[in-house]
């Protein structure tokens, strides 16, 4: 355990909650209390976050508008935008505040924040007016750290109590109900499955229409579609037409990170920040045509536990080979770790190989892969960083090794 997370263990709950607070207070007295001139736009959920970010960003410039915008993957400031290299959605201390007044300084008219569960419990949402919340999804991610699965679902809530203008909500997922009680102004929803104000029909792969406009995604997986109906459904709120999301939507060649296509002949190779079981199994069912060479661990050492040994069981149930392996062990011992991941394959002859060194799992499965198969690489995605003991971050990227070995 590092020293910081040493300070927090003997600092009461109460104090911790009020410096978070006043640290938010500060940043907008700081900086002017920028949101107050920008339509924010804020987005949460346990998946698609990012990616709807972007999303909603590109039809909001589509449609001739300058944005600011936060994301796990990039910031952008209208035509300006860089890698997040922070390891978090939605960076404290200050940050927040400091985006959104350079984003006014650059003449942006409209900001879309990815609104992180550890961001609301830290308060970063606070001073901020948010004109719109989006809710993607949730499924169960950092347990340990809310103390359950209700308090999780709370803290999401709480973007969408403080949210007066227009709720967009997923009506396909189960915990929709939960936010949909919530008062707004104006409340859209979207899916697929249920009736809902933005829906997707004559869904194919990653085909769609939505009110007689035809979708035509160049992004793998399912789950795109309702990053869409998201973004669609933002735009719907703000008088953007169909035909404009559907330019921006069919623009997009890729996400970094996101499904991201690293070489598609002769066998395929996808990298993927899919860390929970839910997000895997998604990735895995989006390519289940071809047979899978899987590489995996779990983000976070020290958080999530209990999900460990249900991606070793998602994975035997997908994967013909399964190379399980380092990510993100922080002061975790990155064996043990493996090994629990392990411990969810049931089946005794089922191919697994315990490889801890990430970049030698990486090229275990190239040696394994076939022509015609696809070769799945989860867990890091875009990011640049790999955490370790004692608080070190070591260079990564999944995708720039992938391309040397091939190479």
């Amino acid at each position: 355990m590092n020293a910081k997370e040493t300070i927090k263990k003997f600092i009461p709950k109460s104090l911790l909650d009020f410096y978070h607070y006043v640290l938010a207070f500060f940043g907008a007295i700081i900086f002017g209390f920028p949101s107050k001139r920008l339509t924010i736009i804020g987005v949460t959920g346990t998946s698609g976050k990012s990616t709807t970010v972007d999303f909603i960003t590109r039809i909001l410039e589509e449609a001739g508008n300058k944005v600011v915008s936060n994301s796990s993957i990039r910031f952008k400031i209208g035509g300006k935008e860089w890698k997040n290299e922070l390891k978090m959605g939605m960076p404290g201390r200050l940050f927040m505040q400091k985006l959104l007044k350079k984003g006014v300084v650059a003449g942006c008219n409209y900001a879309v924040l990815e609104v992180t569960s550890e961001g609301i419990k830290q308060h970063r949402h606070k001073f901020i007016d948010f004109n719109t919340a989006v809710f993607t999804n949730l499924s169960p991610e950092h347990i340990e750290s809310h103390g359950g699965f209700e308090n999780y679902r709370k803290e999401k809530i709480k973007l969408f109590n403080t949210t007066k203008g227009t709720h967009i909500i997923n009506v396909d997922d189960e915990n929709s109900k939960y936010f949909l009680n919530i008062p707004a102004k104006t409340t859209i929803t979207f899916g697929i499955n249920k009736p809902a104000d933005i829906m997707a029909k004559n869904v194919e792969e990653t085909k769609f229409i939505v009110n007689e406009t035809q979708f035509d995604l160049n992004l793998l997986g399912n789950f795109n579609i309702y990053n869409s109906l998201a973004a669609i459904a933002v735009a719907e709120n703000y008088g953007i037409s169909l035909e404009t999301c559907k330019k921006a939507l069919e623009k997009v060649e890729e996400i970094p990170g996101r499904m991201e296509v690293i070489q598609k002949d002769p066998f395929l190779v996808i990298v993927d920040y899919a860390h929970t079981p839910e997000q895997l199994e998604s990735v895995y069912k989006s390519l289940s045509k071809k047979p899978l060479v899987c590489v995996l661990g779990s983000c976070g050492g020290g958080r999530d536990k209990w999900k460990r040994p249900v991606l070793g069981r998602i994975s035997e149930q997908y994967c013909k080979e399964i190379i399980i392996t380092n990510e993100d062990p922080y002061d975790e011992d990155p064996w043990e770790i493996i090994e629990q991941i392990a411990s969810g394959i049931e089946t005794p002859d089922k191919e697994r190989h315990l490889v801890l060194d990430r970049k030698e799992a990486i090229k275990k499965a190239i040696q394994l892969v076939k022509p015609g198969d696809a070769m799945v690489i989860t867990g890091k995605g875009s990011e640049s960083l790999m955490c370790i003991e004692d608080g070190v971050k070591i260079p990564w990227s999944d995708k720039e090794i992938v391309k040397d070995i091939l190479l």
